[in-house]
């Protein structure tokens, strides 16, 4: 039988990348004890892998493909084929950035103030990319964690990954520049992407992926309207593209469908109302496959 080998991020990104797998249909479950999740398709195995490493090991071929942060593939430097951007995060549904960073009392205003300077980071190679792009020198050392409590005493500045910037914040840090923006990405192996059986596995797995990332936060809506009132509702419901409308058994009746984002919801019932719709229905989403 084949069969994929896919490597799931373990860590930060672990559990988001779990719930996602569940809204577009696949049910992981995690032994603690475990890197080799279960999967409840047989054409699929799962291990869990740090994102830090995945790229290496999608490029050596140990598993066909994975999910990993688009830093990480610059920081390997690793030859993979980047199938599909998931745009999504620890937190949110979105990009992260990699900040340079430094006390909010000190005097740099700039990457060029660090000349001469330590900089602390996980992300060493792409660090020392970027300060030669800028005609730095700097001392670039690894840091094994907890990176954002460094400065002063063990490095000038750091350059530390951050969604919101909140915990840079909270650590007395300001952000100088932007070193790069990440998404996780979906990776293959360029042999497994040749072969047929495994890139045709791999597009449904992404598109199912996506059809889950693109359904977060939002929902059907489902009404019934006269058809002399149906300009009027129409003109209050947005949509991905126009509102599915079909007969029903009493033609003077249509029944309206479509996708709205969740937190909008509260304020366009209430104006459906007005417009004469009767029979509303709100329900979740999992997918939508555009």
């Amino acid at each position: 039988m084949n069969q994929l080998k896919l490597g799931l991020p373990k860590g930060s990104l672990q559990e988001a990348s779990l719930q996602l797998f569940r809204r577009a249909g696949y049910e992981i479950n995690v032994n603690p004890r475990s890197y080799f999740p279960s999967i409840d398709d047989e054409e699929i195995e799962c291990m869990l892998i740090r994102a830090q490493e995945m790229a290496r090991y999608v490029e050596d071929g140990i598993l066909d493909a994975g999910l990993t942060g688009k830093d990480w593939i610059l920081e390997n430097q690793a030859t993979v084929v980047e199938v599909a951007d998931l745009i999504y995060a620890k937190q949110t549904f979105g990009t992260v950035r990699w900040v340079l960073a430094v006390p909010e009392k000190s005097s740099f205003q700039n990457v060029k103030d660090l000349e001469g300077k330590i900089i602390a980071t996980e992300l060493v190679n792409v660090t020392k990319r970027y300060l030669a792009q800028n005609g730095v020198k700097a001392k670039v050392e690894f840091s094994w964690g907890a990176t954002e409590v460094k400065p002063p005493v063990l490095a000038d500045a750091i350059v530390e990954v951050t969604e919101t910037g909140s915990s840079l914040r909270a650590n007395g840090l300001r952000i100088m520049e932007t070193v790069l923006e990440s998404n996780t990405k979906f990776i293959a192996n360029p042999a497994a992407w040749d072969d047929s059986w495994k890139r045709k596995k791999m597009e449904t797995v992404v598109m199912l992926l996506q059809g889950a990332i693109e359904a977060a936060g939002k929902v059907g809506l489902m009404l019934n309207v006269r058809r002399v009132d149906l300009d009027k509702v129409l003109a209050v419901l947005p949509a991905l593209k126009q509102p599915t409308i079909s007969n029903l058994s009493d033609p003077e009746w249509v029944a309206v469908n479509t996708v709205i984002d969740e937190k909008t919801v509260r304020e366009i019932i209430p104006r459906l109302k007005e417009a004469n719709a009767q029979g509303i229905v709100e329900y979740p989403l999992n997918k939508i496959v555009i």
